[in-house]
């Protein structure tokens, strides 16, 4: 079982679990940010391309709903192209890769270190969905900036950079709320173990897309496509996720006889808190 998996268990108080992720969050992110300030160290003594191959490796080794997918396209063009903007279209240094990347693990950080009062405030839908319409509308901005203008893509890259970050640590922070919600105790490893499927399976489609498409297209079209994927799971997800989120749902089960134990005597109709199990195999 993993952090994520352990952390519903140990903290059952909503609250307290939403500052848990966030920690676990602003964690991933101090790796983020830390990374790319000892790799420019390590660039003056190694050279890049046995440091990325160390990366690779170090990637490889590690345990390492449709917003997956937008999360993937968006935080694909980061991962994927930082190193072909900086190096080879502003012609700028290692050190400069490692500025862009921290600028997105900044970015993440503080969102992170904000989101538990917002998510006191504000239901998780809103911010979520919120956030992945900025990724799309970010790699947007950046398209055209880098389409009708020199001057600005380097400072236009660390600020779009920042705000993907914020959008990405707002999508992904509070996914695991939802997972929480969506399962008993008993069956929250099978959950985390299938988000944790699906999303790689979004990166895996992502990542070597956002590879082919920025040699064989260039890096305009790359963000063109890769700000509709991003879309694409936006408006999905709001079609799929409905407004009215509500935890205790009234349901029906003709299915079950009128004194089984889950009925209490109420064949007609009941309601309670509503997670997929052997008993409610669908929402209603």
């Amino acid at each position: 079982m993993n952090a994520a998996e352990a952390i519903p268990d140990v903290l059952p108080d909503e609250a307290q679990y939403t500052r848990a992720l966030s920690l676990s969050r602003l964690a991933y992110d101090m790796e983020s940010l830390v990374s790319p300030i000892l790799a420019a160290a390590l660039l003056t003594i190694i050279t890049f391309n046995l440091l990325f191959v160390g990366t690779v490796i170090g990637f490889l080794c590690s345990a390492a709903l449709a917003l997956n997918l937008s999360v993937a396209a968006a935080g694909a063009m980061v991962i994927v192209n930082t190193v072909v903007l900086v190096r080879g279209v502003l012609h700028g240094s290692d050190t400069d890769v490692a500025i862009a990347l921290a600028c997105f693990g900044g970015g993440s950080m503080m969102a992170a270190l904000l989101l538990p009062k917002l998510l006191d405030r504000v239901p998780d839908r809103p911010v979520m969905l919120s956030a992945a319409g900025l990724l799309a509308a970010a790699l947007l901005c950046f398209a055209v900036l880098l389409s009708t203008s020199t001057a600005w893509v380097w400072p236009g890259l660390l600020v779009t950079w920042a705000v993907l970050g914020i959008a990405y640590s707002a999508v992904m922070t509070p996914s695991g709320r939802l997972l929480r919600r969506s399962a008993h105790a008993a069956d929250r490893p099978a959950v985390f173990a299938a988000q944790f499927a699906l999303s790689h399976a979004c990166w895996l489609l992502t990542y070597p897309l956002a590879s082919w498409l920025g040699s064989a297209a260039g890096l305009v079209p790359t963000l063109l496509v890769l700000a509709a994927i991003t879309l694409s799971g936006v408006l999905l997800a709001r079609a799929v996720w409905p407004a009215s989120d509500d935890d205790v749902v009234p349901h029906r089960h003709p299915d079950l006889p009128s004194d089984h134990p889950h009925m209490h005597g109420k064949h007609a109709g009941h309601a309670h808190a509503f997670v997929i199990d052997d008993l409610h195999h669908r929402w209603p």
